[in-house]
């Protein structure tokens, strides 16, 4: 099966400005983070503006990505709803087109039990038939998943790793990989063992992120830290307002997408625009001083 490890960047969708999908400026970003620290890219994720996908495009979207990075990144396609129906659907026509691994995050809204969850996953992990990677996020599903939980889940075949948004329960799952699934706990989640994680931040400071996991691969856990720390000015003005409005507003700055999101997300605002310009130009990543536009 395919390793779910490293820095794996949860890539914006562009869009033109009529709010059709950009699949020229997708695959010019998916080029542009594998060349400068993402060993994998997530799409149609929450990142993605995945509510607001339709499922043919969640498959465009992965076709054009995957056929712009090729062997060079692992692709994992966001397939997950509150519908088990439509996420073994989605997920088996991301599998047909290329995607290494799916992320399924966990039902929203209908708020299923234990007992619905184990079926949940279940049923999208043998519909998939490719490496299964739950995403734990009880900011926006209500639902949390506990460790002993998710242990269960990595008793099901398919399923690999965990997405642990949630900052209070980082630590080891037995029976999966644990990824950072917030930027501000991936040198804690490595330090504890994690593989890796699924990062905004890295479609900026990617090459930074690729450092930190090296250094803590390689055992050198003080320099890992010194570069986390070094970067945190990042991910504090990335985290201005919601995701991801300000990573959206990052990438526009530095010409790699256009600034269109899909409602009911908005672009960033005058003054969360100024937050983001400024960390980018405490990174040299911008010329200090330019438009604010």
């Amino acid at each position: 099966m395919t390793a779910i490890e490293g820095v794996l960047t949860a890539m914006v969708t562009p869009f033109a400005a009529d709010g059709s999908l950009d699949e020229a400026a997708a695959r010019r970003l998916a080029g542009h983070l594998v060349d400068n620290g993402s060993h994998g890219l997530v799409v149609a994720g929450t990142t993605g503006e995945s509510p607001t996908l339709s499922d043919e495009e969640d498959v465009r979207l992965l076709r054009a990505v995957k056929d712009e990075v090729g062997d060079r990144a692992t692709v994992i396609c966001g397939t997950g709803t509150n519908d088990t129906r439509h996420s073994e659907r989605l997920s088996a026509a991301a599998a047909e087109n290329g995607a290494d691994a799916v992320l399924v995050v966990t039902p929203y809204y209908n708020k299923p039990n234990p007992a619905g969850l184990v079926a949940h996953f279940t049923a999208v992990a043998a519909a998939a038939g490719v490496p299964v990677v739950v995403y734990n996020i009880p900011s926006r599903v209500v639902v949390n998943m506990p460790p002993e939980l998710l242990a269960e889940l990595g008793q099901i075949e398919n399923v690999v790793a965990v997405k642990q948004a949630n900052n209070d329960e980082i630590g080891a799952v037995e029976g999966l990989d644990v990824l950072a699934g917030n930027d501000d706990i991936f040198f804690r989640c490595l330090e504890t063992g994690g593989t890796g994680g699924i990062l905004v931040a890295s479609h900026v400071v990617g090459n930074e992120m690729r450092e930190i996991y090296d250094a803590a691969k390689a055992g050198d856990l003080d320099r890992a830290s010194e570069i986390d720390a070094s970067i945190r000015p990042v991910y504090d003005a990335l985290g201005v307002t919601i995701n991801p409005i300000p990573i959206k507003a990052a990438v526009e700055m530095l010409g790699l997408c256009g600034p269109t999101m899909r409602l009911p997300m908005v672009p960033a605002d005058d003054e969360q625009r100024a937050v983001v310009r400024a960390a980018l130009e405490s990174r040299g990543l911008i010329p200090s001083g330019t438009a604010a536009g």
